[in-house]
């Protein structure tokens, strides 16, 4: 027998359909997911960005992360324009993630962090539209590329310094003189710096107040107005280049450079007051500049020091016979043209021979040396002394006439007595000097080997008859 179905309350529990029950566990689970998916991409987004921001439709922040942002309390920039994070001094200033006009990839921008330094970031952004497609604000990703910007900037900088060193070192090779070498760097440097002017000064530490001001080479305009800020700066001893400024405003950037001989010296650059200031890749290209700077200096010195020791006599120090000839020729023209006379006087030591016979060469090196001092003392530095070869030695006397002449060689024979008669053996020596005169008047004999010949002869005619003074070489025609 059936017993008919008997309705249930309607707050019985056992009356509540399953699927029912079932729909708020679901709605649950479906919230949680999509939660949980949220803070995945969340944490996806700030895993792939140092920063993700949206702003409204006047570039105010409405959400930025993560807590804190780039050093910022999230509540201090919430509301706030984006723009005021934007370094403007920074390169990619011209850039405004904040506001884009249209979807960008890898804009670079400089944003000020909240400890004051900057930032390089690259960007990811996209304007933000309504349903009728107008632009309601922003939202963007950025990524930290400092340190690839600062890597690029190097290797741009490196780049550039490579190619100013590539052309400063072609214009160098284009000359020969090392004088001429410098003075090409110096004006491709210039240049390539955007410099108002070049000079290689040297420090001269013997100089009163310990430093001079010696200016070795230049291009450009003067250089006096920043030469007391650019010595001040190398006699301070720092060893890399600074930037000063000079009493007028200009911008000086001094490398100093110190020779391989000992030298010390600097390389300067100035650019007019209110002109940009030196930046640091500017000064690394002066500072690899200033090796070949170093490099010419050193250079020119040998060169000067070949080109002395083709002219000097090694042991005196005074001219030799081909410098005195080259030089003396060269006088006689000058003096023909000023219509003044000029004198030639030749000198040989009397008894030199035996001196190095009795003492041995180191005595005979001595006199010798002596007897450079003393002629060195009796003319004017204006006038020529010179070693001939073994004990004869020769003056030139601008503007002197025979009388002048032989003034200087009484002079001469009176002191060698006591300047050459006790050498460092205490031996008592009776060195003494034959001396032959010759003028040349304006107008008169211009071939310098028969002047010479002259001077020469007058010269044995004293050894024959007795050495120890001097004689005037007569001349056909007088002034």
């Amino acid at each position: 027998m059936t017993h008919p179905q008997i309705p249930r309350a309607a707050n019985d529990p056992s009356a509540i359909d399953p699927a029912a029950a079932a729909a708020p566990q679901a709605g649950e689970a479906l919230r949680d997911a999509l939660l949980d998916s949220r803070q995945r991409w969340r944490d996806f987004v700030l895993l792939a960005a140092d920063l993700a921001f949206e702003t409204d439709a006047e570039g105010r922040l409405t959400f930025i992360a993560p807590e804190p942002a780039l050093g910022w309390e999230a509540g201090r920039l919430l509301g706030q324009p984006g723009a005021m994070l934007l370094a403007a001094a920074r390169p990619g200033a011209g850039f405004d993630p904040f506001q884009p006009h249209d979807a960008k990839r890898r804009g670079r921008a400089w944003l000020r962090r909240g400890d004051g330094k900057t930032i390089c970031l690259t960007f990811t952004t996209a304007p933000l539209l309504d349903p009728a497609g107008r632009r309601v604000g922003t939202r963007g990703l950025a990524q930290d590329a400092s340190e690839a910007e600062e890597r690029e900037n190097r290797n741009a900088a490196a780049l550039r310094r490579g190619e100013v060193l590539d052309q400063i070192l072609w214009c160098v090779r284009q000359e020969v003189l090392a004088p001429r070498m410098m003075r090409a760097a110096l004006t491709a440097l210039t240049a390539a710096s955007g410099a108002t002017g070049a000079v290689v000064v040297e420090m001269q530490i013997d100089a009163p107040g310990g430093g001079g001001r010696g200016v070795l080479h230049e291009t450009g305009a003067d250089a006096t107005p920043v030469l007391e800020s650019a010595f001040a700066a190398l006699q301070s001893g720092a060893l890399d280049a600074s930037c000063v400024t000079a009493r007028n405003g200009s911008a000086v950037l001094v490398c100093p450079c110190v020779t391989r001989f000992g030298a010390r010296t600097g390389l300067v650059l100035w650019r007019d007051a209110g002109s940009r200031r030196w930046q640091i890749d500017e000064l690394s290209l002066v500072s690899a500049v200033s090796g070949i700077v170093r490099m010419l200096l050193e250079q020119e010195a040998v060169q000067h020091e070949m080109a002395q020791q083709a002219r000097t006599d090694p042991l005196t120090g005074l001219l030799n016979r081909r410098a005195f000839v080259e030089e003396v020729g060269r006088r006689i023209d000058r003096l023909e043209r000023e219509q003044i006379p000029g004198a030639l006087i030749y000198i040989d030591l009397d008894h030199f021979k035996t001196l190095n016979d009795r003492l041995g060469h180191e005595a005979g090196d001595e006199a010798l040396c002596l007897t450079a001092a003393l002629l060195r003392a009796t003319v004017r530095p204006a006038d020529l002394v010179a070693r001939l070869g073994g004990d004869e030695f020769a003056l030139w006397l601008d503007g002197a006439d025979e009388l002048a002449a032989a003034e200087r060689a009484e002079g001469l024979r009176l002191r060698v007595p006591h300047a050459l008669g006790a050498l460092r053996s205490g031996q008592p020596l009776e060195l003494s000097m034959s001396i032959g005169i010759v003028a040349r008047w304006p107008g008169g004999e211009a071939d310098l080997e028969l002047l010479m010949h002259a001077a020469d002869r007058a010269m044995y005619e004293v050894k024959r008859e007795g050495r120890g003074f001097w004689r005037v070489a007569r001349r056909d025609s007088e002034p």
